[in-house]
């Protein structure tokens, strides 16, 4: 039987949703090594960014139909996925990581995460399920996890490493072409555009992500 990964997103764009490029990497990784892939994404409303002027507009989308543009039109609603129905979860960056899966944006340390991405990440947790997080997509991890000191990765930025901190986990200054792993609570993030600078500097971090990833399921 084929194994079965979860990918997380969070809408469609860097702005105000999953980096386009982070996701698709992370996709042809697993498409590659013959995982089927189960997409999903909460069901709420997020503010849109224009990614031209980097402005926000006065416009709401839907996280869950705006994922569907990386996702090819399929997709399920977190809300209905169980931990029985894959083996694996991988999030991907992009802000909607840190504003639409949890309240990082506003918040930091003392940020809210969305209840359904919340109760999948603690089930997989307790399961032994291994979880992957890309770019600033650790952030939710710290703050669901963070009383396990778990040890992540962000890349090197010290406002955001310090927050991780403070959330109780341990940051681990990290190249973007290599990965931090957690080995007992088998959760292994990369920096990706948290360091770039381009698609095939990124996809060296993922493409090790994603093999640990499925070495553990």
């Amino acid at each position: 039987m084929n194994k079965k990964v979860g990918l997380l997103l969070s809408g469609c764009g860097k702005l105000d949703g999953s980096e386009i490029h982070e996701s698709v990497v992370t996709i042809l990784a697993l498409d590659r090594a013959g995982v089927e892939i189960v997409y999903m994404a909460p069901d709420i409303e997020f503010t849109v960014a224009n990614h031209l002027t980097c402005e926000d507009t006065n416009e709401r989308r839907s996280t869950l139909i705006e994922s569907c543009r990386i996702s090819r039109c399929e997709i399920e609603n977190i809300e209905n996925i169980k931990t029985s129905d894959i083996d694996a979860l991988i999030l991907p960056g992009g802000f909607g990581a840190a504003k639409n899966l949890c309240n990082f944006a506003d918040k930091d340390a003392d940020a809210v995460v969305h209840p359904y991405v919340e109760q999948l990440i603690l089930k997989m947790n307790e399961h032994s399920k291994p979880i992957g997080a890309i770019c600033i997509a650790p952030v939710v991890i710290a703050k669901i996890l963070g009383q396990k000191n778990i040890k992540l990765t962000i890349g090197n930025d010290i406002t955001t490493a310090s927050a991780i901190e403070d959330m109780g986990c341990t940051h681990v200054d990290c190249a973007v072409d290599n990965i931090v792993t957690d080995h007992a609570n088998k959760i292994v993030t990369t920096p990706a555009y948290m360091l770039g600078p381009s698609i095939k500097d990124i996809a060296m971090g993922i493409e090790k992500l994603v093999g640990k990833i499925l070495s553990m399921t």
